[in-house]
């Protein structure tokens, strides 16, 4: 151990392809739990004025649990979290059983699906639990303070309808549940996770206000959660995807089509700096929201470009043949081009690895 490393070396010489289970007992002098600091602000586990969140992206999860921590790195997991019993506990995966002692309850919350170690979540309030109505789709339980309920019933009300309108686009959910949580502080931005995506109280108005941020966190739950990028330098696969869905969600829901979220988002980034290569916009860059909105017109540009019965054949397809599996730019390029005879190879090159923005189809 060192470095911040781990290094496990067989007894014996593995034989390509063999399967082995490594067993790791640690131990030592417990510190509190706190954030990491560095480019991207406090990541990690971050305790709350009453409660805490973990905010892993992307790569926070060393702050709360030894990992491999590398966006590749995929598996399932089985989080038990003991805490005092008038706090909520919720966590990645689907409860699987609670136990209560003297005066603290421990959690348990198994998550099956390949889940990448930024992905693994906790949280921990006081939270009311509110089931949305999802017939026929997966379970949604929201966990919201007792105050704020009224107004996060109505704010998610649509999203069990959004989750059908993305299951028709995108193919089906690919969890087992959708969890919310709405924590009782401001937060900068929503913050997604396997199967569980959290808000601040900021991002309730009891109007839908934030609406479109509901959209981009329910499709990070395909583009980000389901299909993983294989290392950070394709992020655009996951946030230009999620952004065209709030503009997808908004075409379905009875406001402007993609195609005017698209000249708004074209007329806006042309007046930027034009030097950010968003297929690989370096550490500093990675969430850049040029990244998002470029990110987002590639993908419009593409619809234009195939048109739309092809682009969403491609889109259901995308999810399926890599779920649960790790992406890159190439995999979609290479699946794209089944559908443009010509070929695709100077639009993602114009599109994801020039800095000057290329005018919409």
């Amino acid at each position: 151990h060192r470095a911040g490393k781990l290094r496990v070396r067989p007894a014996r010489p593995l034989p390509a392809g063999t399967a082995f289970t490594v067993e790791v007992r640690y131990g030592g002098t417990a510190r509190p739990l706190r954030p990491l600091r560095g480019l991207w602000g406090d990541i990690g586990w971050e305790p709350l004025v009453d409660g805490a969140l973990v905010a892993g992206q992307p790569v926070g999860a060393p702050s709360w649990f030894p990992c491999n921590d590398h966006v590749a790195d995929k598996a399932a997991y089985r989080i038990a979290v003991t805490a005092p019993s008038a706090y909520t506990v919720v966590a990645t995966g689907t409860l699987a059983s609670t136990r209560a002692a003297a005066s603290t309850t421990t959690w348990v919350y198994e998550q099956p699906a390949p889940t990448p170690t930024y992905l693994a979540a906790v949280h921990v309030g006081r939270y009311d639990v509110l089931a949305l109505d999802a017939p026929g789709g997966p379970p949604q339980p929201v966990f919201a303070p007792p105050h704020l309920a009224a107004a996060v019933a109505h704010d998610f009300g649509r999203q069990p309808r959004m989750t059908a309108v993305f299951e028709e686009l995108f193919g089906p959910y690919p969890f087992a549940e959708y969890g919310v949580v709405v924590v009782d502080e401001d937060l900068e931005v929503p913050v997604e996770a396997q199967g569980l995506s959290a808000f601040g109280r900021n991002h309730v108005d009891g109007r839908r206000g934030c609406e479109h941020l509901v959209a981009h966190e329910l499709a990070h739950q395909w583009f980000g959660n389901s299909l993983t990028v294989a290392d950070w330098r394709h992020i655009w696969l996951h946030e230009g995807f999620a952004t065209y869905a709030e503009w997808l969600w908004s075409e379905r829901s009875g406001g402007p089509p993609a195609a005017a979220h698209a000249a708004r988002a074209h007329a806006a980034l042309a007046r930027l700096p034009q030097d950010l290569r968003i297929g690989d916009p370096g550490v500093r860059g990675l969430f850049d929201d040029r990244v998002y909105r470029r990110g987002a017109l590639t993908v419009h540009a593409l619809r234009r470009t195939l048109g739309d019965g092809p682009f969403l054949t491609l889109l259901r397809e995308w999810t399926s043949a890599y779920r649960h599996g790790s992406v890159t730019t190439a995999d979609l390029a290479t699946l794209a081009g089944r559908y443009a005879p010509g070929g695709l190879s100077e639009f993602f090159r114009s599109w994801l690895h020039t800095g000057r923005l290329p005018a919409l189809p």
